[in-house]
């Protein structure tokens, strides 16, 4: 078991009607608040009007139209702006992953002087940030947990992931029924990403038997649930164990102790929805038994063995690459039968930037470190396997 320091400060509040309890948890931390949001979803739900309700007697300003894979020019750098311009004290992110990882570098950006994207980039180390709490809606990425985000930045085809000790969200609200109107396609990929959130742990060197166990249990825990929220949107048990196991999926909890992976199937991704603007969570799910493929090896074998018999039941007894194949083929069927295309040609992309993301990869994500190394040409492969 490897070394590590572990902290997360912020405090869970969860179950229905919980958002109750949210003008005492504003009151300690800032009257002047920027409200940050997406589309018309929160809307639609009613989230809006209660939110504005609860907060009548707080100042609040408004920064909307926040879009999956949030985008540095406009959404963070207006959002860095409105809060200079009218002393923001405290960002109320409310609705799914993108909008409170916009919300974070907003955060961040709004103590600094210089451009925000130093921060980002990780030129300039953030020396402070404004606190944040959030009004979770999607169950996904697992951002009300932890103190990172992704930010894309188009002229430039960059998506980084964002990692700051000071961009844990004070508070995070998790009210499972504000995931009931979540769109099949939305529960899937965020399945997905949250799927791919344990893998990227747990496919690694050194684990514990813990680890392990909490990892696998994780993992099926989403896709039993995610098919009864598919089969029912308004199964409250169902969504809500579903959002529970999304809050853990980035903040590391799942992994102390667990030796360094490399995140090697989110460095890829990153490119795809960079430069095409796909859904993260299907672009993950569609790169990863590709991946899976391509590294299985005398090496890692004996993972994809483990993982195979505890997560999907393979039988024990069969030779170790019949069992390894097979437990690459279940993920990749698992994903296929909740809705999600499986293929890069069906979300719009073919071989034509192939090299050009993969070498964008191969420069910018470190993957030459990951638990089994990936080349220029490694990437290359999975990404044309995957079309």
């Amino acid at each position: 078991m490897q070394n590590f320091d572990y902290m997360t400060p912020t405090r869970l509040i969860f179950g229905k009607d919980c958002i109750g309890k949210l003008p005492e948890v504003m009151e300690k931390i800032g009257k002047k608040v920027l409200l940050t949001y997406g589309g018309g979803s929160i809307r639609k739900i009613g989230l809006y009007d209660k939110v504005k309700e609860l907060l009548s007697d707080f100042d609040i300003i408004e920064l909307s139209d926040i879009q999956p894979n949030p985008k540095y020019d406009p959404s963070v750098l207006d959002g860095v702006k409105l809060c200079k311009e009218n002393n923001i004290e405290v960002i109320l992110s409310v609705g799914g992953g993108s909008v409170l990882d916009c919300s974070k570098a907003i955060a961040a950006g709004a103590m600094y002087d210089g451009d925000p994207w130093d921060l980002i980039s990780y030129k300039v180390k953030a020396k402070a940030a404004l606190p944040i709490v959030d009004i979770i809606t999607l169950a996904a990425t697992g951002s009300e947990y932890d103190c990172g985000g992704v930010i894309s930045r188009t002229e430039t085809n960059d998506k980084i992931g964002y990692i700051d000790e000071h961009l844990y969200p004070v508070v995070s609200f998790l009210d499972p029924t504000y995931t009931f109107t979540v769109s099949k396609k939305q529960t899937a990929a965020g399945c997905a990403d949250a799927m791919n959130h344990i893998m990227e742990q747990y496919f690694c060197e050194d684990s514990s038997i813990l680890n392990d166990g909490f990892m696998e249990a994780g993992l099926k825990s989403l896709m039993v649930n995610a098919r009864k929220c598919l089969a029912d949107p308004e199964d409250y048990t169902a969504r809500a164990e579903m959002m529970l196991t999304c809050t853990y999926g980035c903040n590391g909890i799942y992994a102390l102790g667990n030796s360094y992976t490399g995140w090697p199937c989110h460095g890829m991704e990153h490119a795809l929805s960079a430069y095409y603007d796909i859904t993260h969570g299907e672009g993950l799910a569609i790169i990863t038994p590709r991946w899976m493929k391509h590294i299985l090896s005398d090496k890692t074998v004996s993972r994809f063995v483990k993982y195979g018999v505890n997560v999907f039941g393979i039988d024990s007894g069969l030779g170790d690459y019949e069992m390894a194949e097979k437990a690459i083929q279940a993920t990749y069927e698992f994903f296929e039968s909740i809705g999600i295309p499986m293929h890069l040609r069906d979300v719009g992309i073919d071989e034509s930037r192939i090299g050009e993301m993969a070498r964008h990869v191969a420069e910018n994500e470190g993957l030459e470190n990951a638990w089994v190394p990936l080349s220029e040409k490694d990437i290359a492969d999975i990404f044309t396997a995957s079309l």
